[in-house]
């Protein structure tokens, strides 16, 4: 009998004590909500926190998870916002704390850290707050992953953070940190992802940073490190020490896999010019090595290399040798471009291309190493990440396989791309391994590994985008017992549109050769978090086809370029076809109709030329007829869609030669009503210079050109549509806002001498200089 009184009242204690500590959770999520100022919209003052307060996971009735990534102040709140988060220290269970996007003002203060210890994520980006990072960061023990990127901290990064031995994501990227790469990161044994890039450290790489065996994404861009790189470091999947100032030889490991770019490092190209690295290392009172070459004004010209009148003549009559033979070239060259003139003007061009066939180049050869390519995973592991492939975790079926989620070992979320070799090109997955050996950008989704161990299947292993992609974050339920749908806001599409144009920017102009996409379209645009591009789909993609001098040459002599079909009859893989898509892409954005990038011109031909015929430059009102009903924008904000349905047309331009190029497409949507405001100043000093024009009219005189050939008809305005949608309260949010009462502008029937097509980069950029 002892003994049962006994257990009943260690059982009552135990409820007595669980029921305390919930209580104890409760205030402390109380005086948290007190003290950020978050409204009751999100956590209502008379709910029950762990089941209708947005955001708090709790296990057993105890707070263990806060996520009020992107929650807005009440108006009392946002009077004098700070990082007042002291309550977190009472909740003794909280595993995970989010809050991205959340206006944490100030400074972390120096007891984060301390009562904290079961904390394992912890997310501080775009939270903009100031200061250093408190030495007690260190305390964590228990944290696995650590944002605090995009904003604005300062002094140094502490080496408390070694401390941290269970951390495996680290990124402070986009601050104003300081000083050196700690050492004693080597001890950092489970890192796998350091993202320090822009910033301001300075120094060399520590050699430390190695050995570390799982570190397979290291970003240290845009710092002001220096020095020589070390000789040996980890196989990573992602490493980019761009725009630094890092001198000497590169490592033959280094070259084969790294954005080595804007460095002062030898016999590379896309470097620093002398000058720059020069002042850079003289400021330091350090020694420049010259890219590896003496000086040349301390040395003496050696007589034999003095010119004597017999050098003169002969390297008089070389050139004129040279200059006969390019004369003959560029004859050669105008006639064969007049004969492809007479064949492209007995083509019959339809209305856009149809999705390409083109043939993909052929497979990469053995010298693609897999093991520089992220994670070699076995299959148990892949078996393991993907909840063994169950219907619960399939995405959707891709046509080049089939998308799970999954969940790595160190709770990082990814995506497993299962590929069945039987019913897919064997050569498939290849490309797409081969494409990120040579590519890297912040705009492609990123590549976390591989398992090739099976015949019959292959899996490819990206990071998860917790945003879907486009066509299912256009629009969507809030929950499943709500059948009412949520819209992205205009900021957020043209976000949106400016990514893609940034990632396709890249792969035209920045790749060599050029990279042409091949599927874009919504389902292929992943976001992340916040809503950042990353683009997908990437087992389509293949260099551009054709001779692209022969294109820079047509484009400079005006001359007309060949429709897309090719011989096959079938649309050549070029630059242009994506700049079609895009334009649908954009489309789908501005109207909100699902499905558009998707279809063929056959199934939407008639609501293409509706949509057409009501994107006019003589008159906005018209676009409101097709604009999103979900969208709620005022005047200002209107100019802006207006303006993206003028590049959408322009891109959807029937002749391929006429579509602007996609870096030119980039700078409008960076700055749309540019394309407007510049119109007439633009037309006058056209007509008043010579036909090569300013780089101003290069850029944005030709949407008319562009937009010309499109022959819609003007449709007649609906009735009301002058009484378009307002919101007053996003007045001041527009981009590139301008004053009512505007220019009007003319009828846009311009002859290509006023507009002339762009021009080739460096033209338009010589200009510019000029």
């Amino acid at each position: 009998m002892r003994h049962q009184l006994g257990y009943l009242s260690f059982l009552l204690f135990l409820l007595f004590h669980s029921t305390f500590q919930q209580q104890e959770d409760r205030l402390a999520l109380l005086q948290l909500r007190s003290s950020l100022g978050l409204r009751a919209r999100e956590w209502p003052i008379k709910g029950t926190p762990c089941s209708n307060w947005r955001g708090i996971s709790c296990n057993n009735g105890r707070v263990t998870g806060i996520n009020i990534s992107g929650f807005k102040r009440t108006r009392t709140g946002n009077q004098n916002p700070q990082f007042l988060v002291d309550a977190l220290q009472n909740l003794t269970l909280l595993v995970s704390f989010n809050a991205s996007n959340f206006a944490l003002l100030g400074s972390i203060p120096d007891w984060f850290g301390i009562g904290l210890a079961s904390l394992q994520v912890l997310d501080l980006s775009f939270c903009s707050i100031t200061g250093a990072i408190p030495s007690t960061i260190g305390n964590l023990r228990s944290l696995a992953v650590l944002y605090i990127s995009n904003n604005g901290l300062s002094g140094m990064v502490p080496s408390s953070l070694s401390q941290l031995l269970s951390l495996s994501v680290l990124d402070v990227s986009h601050n104003a940190l300081g000083g050196s790469i700690p050492a004693s990161f080597g001890s950092l044994g489970n890192l796998t992802l350091l993202d320090m890039s822009s910033n301001v450290l300075s120094g060399a790489i520590p050699p430390v940073i190695g050995t570390l065996s799982q570190l397979k994404f290291l970003n240290l861009s845009r710092n002001m490190l220096y020095g020589n790189l070390p000789p040996v470091i980890g196989r990573f999947s992602f490493l980019d020490i761009s725009n630094n100032y890092f001198q000497g030889k590169v490592p033959q490991y280094w070259q084969s896999n790294v954005t080595l770019n804007r460095n002062c490092l030898q016999r590379l190209e896309s470097q620093r010019d002398t000058r720059e690295c020069a002042s850079f290392y003289d400021e330091r009172g350090l020694i420049f090595d010259n890219f590896g070459m003496p000086n040349a004004m301390e040395l003496p010209v050696p007589i034999s290399e003095k010119k004597s009148p017999k050098n003169v003549i002969i390297s008089a009559a070389v050139l004129g040798v040279v200059g006969f033979i390019a004369t003959v070239m560029l004859f050669v060259v105008l006639l064969i471009c007049c004969c492809k003139r007479g064949a492209t003007n007995q083509r019959v061009t339809g209305v856009g291309p149809v999705p390409t066939t083109a043939s993909p180049p052929p497979p990469p050869g053995p010298l693609l190493k897999f093991s520089s390519l992220g994670v070699a995973f076995n299959y148990q592991q892949i078996l393991q990440t993907a909840g063994h492939f169950s219907d619960v975790n399939l995405i959707k079926h891709g046509h080049s396989g089939d998308i799970f989620r999954g969940i790595l070992k160190g709770g990082v979320h990814v995506v497993v791309k299962r590929i069945d070799s039987s019913s897919v090109k064997k050569e498939a997955y290849l490309l797409e391994l081969d494409f990120f050996s040579k590519v890297s950008h912040s705009r492609v989704v990123p590549f976390l590994g591989h398992c090739l161990e099976s015949e019959n299947e292959k899996f490819l292993v990206y990071k998860y985008m917790p945003n879907g992609d486009l066509s299912s974050s256009l629009l969507r339920k809030n929950n499943a017992d709500d059948d009412s749908l949520q819209s992205l806001d205009w900021i957020t599409r043209l976000k949106i549109a400016i990514g893609v144009a940034e990632g396709l920017s890249y792969l035209h102009h920045e790749c060599n050769p050029p990279l042409v996409h091949r599927d874009v379209q919504a389902s292929s645009i992943l976001l992340d978090d916040k809503f950042e591009v990353r683009l997908g789909s990437l087992s389509e993609v293949c260099a551009q086809e054709g001779d692209t001098h022969q294109n820079k040459i047509s484009r400079m002599l005006r001359l007309p370029q060949t429709s897309e079909q090719g011989a096959s009859g079938t649309p050549n893989a070029t630059c242009a076809y994506d700049v079609y898509c895009f334009g649908k892409v954009l489309l789908e954005l501005v109207t909100g109709k699902l499905g558009i990038s998707s279809s063929s011109d056959a199934t939407i031909k008639d609501w293409l030329d509706k949509s057409l015929s009501c994107i006019s430059m003589d008159d906005k009102e018209l676009v409101t007829n097709i604009v999103d009903p979900f969208l709620i924008v005022d005047d200002d904000l209107l100019k802006e869609v207006w303006a993206m349905a003028i590049v959408a047309r322009s891109c959807l331009n029937p002749k391929p030669s006429r579509r602007p190029l996609m870096r030119y497409i980039l700078k409008a949507l960076e700055n749309p009503l540019k394309v407007f405001r510049q119109e007439h100043a633009i037309s006058e000093r056209l007509r008043a210079t010579s036909s090569r024009g300013s780089w101003n009219a290069t850029l944005f005189g030709s949407w008319r050109h562009s937009f010309s050939d499109i022959v819609a008809p003007p449709a007649n305005k609906v009735e009301g549509a002058s009484s378009f949608k307002k919101s007053a309260t996003m007045g001041s949010q527009g981009i590139g806002q301008v004053a009512e009462g505007g220019p009007s502008f003319s009828t846009g029937r311009h002859s290509k001498e006023i507009f002339p097509e762009p021009l080739d980069v460096q033209d338009a950029e010589r200009m510019r200089d000029e």
